[in-house]
């Protein structure tokens, strides 16, 4: 809407820019000379332009269709039928010779293979156990005396005398022959037991190998001959009948269809301009007379 207002306010200040000034009509002049007015003074006011808008009618064109008919040549196909001779194949049955076999069965010797077992020596290994004497380590505990030291307090003298202090009234103290605490580290033997590693030989059963020959049976392939009956096949000739196929010719209709030429009318559109009147008003600036208002003026004397 914003902008269809501003393309509208665009319009009308074109229209006020290009308006035409109408001229002033004789009736107007006249109009003005007759005026009441003269008996007595000039009126006052001013002349003014006013926008006007003037219908008026414009010539466009638009395009319009016209649909008309045409001739044209259309190739049809109309059917038809034809007499011709076509080839066919008819079967006949003819007696022919035919050599077939026949099977009969004969014996005859084969070799086959056969399995048998026969006695056979094997080297073999077995296992045994056999006990050893083997080193193996061991930890045991054995007793150790170890030195410490242990704190303990003991009592001595202190040599020489020692200044205390005063009393109130001046009297000095002294001491002779002190005894005091010292802290000395007295040697004490302790009893522990120290972690070693002996070495023993215990009894222990190791697997072995042994050799030994080990009577095993072996299979083997003999080749035997054996009676077997086969079947064979002869040849014999035998009559059959056998089915031939001969050509003939056989009348047949067949539909053709045979090409002719039809007239029709065919709709062609094309298109031309129409002279249409569209109704448009046209700004147009006109000259007006505006009186100016009188306002009565009343003298005020300082009382209603």
């Amino acid at each position: 809407m914003r902008s269809l207002a501003i393309t509208l306010w665009v319009a009308v200040a074109i229209a006020v820019a290009v308006a035409v000034p109408v001229k002033e009509t004789e009736a107007e002049v006249s109009r003005e000379k007759r005026s009441p007015f003269g008996w007595h003074s000039e009126p006052e006011g001013v002349w003014e332009k006013k926008l006007i808008w003037r219908e008026d009618w414009k010539k466009t064109w638009k395009k319009e269709a016209k649909v008309e008919w045409k001739i044209e040549h259309v190739k049809e196909k109309i059917p038809a039928w034809k007499t011709e001779k076509v080839q066919q194949w008819r079967e006949e049955q003819v007696p022919a010779w035919k050599i077939q076999k026949k099977p009969i069965i004969k014996e005859i010797q084969v070799p086959i293979t056969k399995e048998i077992k026969v006695p056979d020596w094997k080297k073999v290994y077995k296992p045994i156990w056999r006990e050893i004497q083997v080193p193996v380590t061991k930890t045991i505990e054995v007793p150790e005396w170890k030195q410490n030291y242990v704190p303990e307090w003991v009592k001595e003298g202190v040599p020489g005398e020692k200044y205390l202090g005063k009393d109130h009234h001046g009297w000095e103290y002294t001491s002779h022959d002190l005894w005091r605490k010292k802290l000395v580290w007295r040697p004490v033997w302790k009893k522990v037991h120290k972690t070693v590693q002996k070495q023993e030989w215990v009894n222990k059963k190791t697997l072995e190998w042994k050799e030994e020959w080990q009577q095993i049976w072996r299979k083997e392939h003999k080749t035997e001959w054996v009676t077997q009956k086969k079947e064979e096949w002869v040849e014999e000739k035998v009559q059959v009948w056998k089915t031939i196929k001969k050509v003939q010719l056989v009348p047949v209709k067949k539909q053709v269809w045979l090409e002719k030429t039809k007239e029709v009318k065919v709709p062609v559109t094309h298109y031309v301009d129409v002279p249409v009147f569209k109704k448009v008003w046209t700004p147009v600036w006109r000259k007006v007379w505006v009186p100016h208002e009188h306002h009565d003026h009343h003298e005020h004397h300082g009382w209603d």
